[in-house]
């Protein structure tokens, strides 16, 4: 089961502030999605920003927790950069706040941390990484570009069966201000507002 403050969370996500034109973009997620559950095959997304740092990783876990929510099974999520840095601060700050359980592994320059969504189930592994790392899979995945820098300037995802682009702005631009704890927040929850009805669209 769910930590009760991420159910809480998911309760208050509101699928009407999605657009029409980006329910469009976001049906290319559900159609593979949905292809490889219909065909009885691991479903494996791989989310991609230029850093690793905070949208990938944002969409990384909220995805995961979504596939977990709505029962789809065999949904294995990663995440991964064009260059390696380190998970910022503010998005494992942001995703204890809407109700994940995280411990940080390692204290290095790219730390290492545990994110958990229940209990009983195995954590969501996060830290920086390239996209190609030997962490995540060689083959067999959808790419989902998550920012348009990414997706600009990594014209070719070697073993990627999918290109996909779901871009978010970067909450980045707030760092230092005061709305940086609002607009992380926001994004955040505009990234799990999506991942959960990409997820609530597959039919078992």
């Amino acid at each position: 089961m769910l930590f009760p403050e991420i159910k809480e969370t998911i309760s208050s996500l509101n699928f009407e502030t999605i657009s029409e034109e980006r329910k469009s973009v976001l049906q290319l997620l559900i159609d593979f999605i949905q292809l490889k559950s219909d065909a009885q095959q691991q479903i494996r997304l791989n989310l991609i920003c230029t850093h690793n740092s905070r949208r990938s990783h944002l969409s990384q876990v909220w995805a995961q927790t979504a596939a977990y929510h709505y029962d789809i099974k065999n949904v294995f999520c990663y995440s991964g950069g064009t260059e390696a840095t380190a998970l910022f601060p503010k998005v494992a700050e942001t995703l204890e706040k809407s109700g994940f359980n995280i411990r940080k592994l390692s204290e290095e320059n790219n730390p290492v941390y545990a994110i958990k969504f229940s209990e009983n189930e195995i954590p969501i592994i996060g830290f920086s990484k390239t996209y190609d790392d030997a962490f995540n899979p060689e083959s067999a995945f959808a790419a989902i570009m998550t920012c348009s820098q990414a997706d600009g300037g990594c014209p070719f995802i070697a073993g990627a069966e999918k290109r996909i682009a779901i871009t978010y702005e970067d909450p980045k631009a707030f760092d230092n201000t005061n709305e940086q704890t609002e607009k992380y927040q926001e994004r955040s929850l505009q990234i799990a507002t999506e991942m959960f009805y990409v997820f609530s669209q597959i039919k078992k």
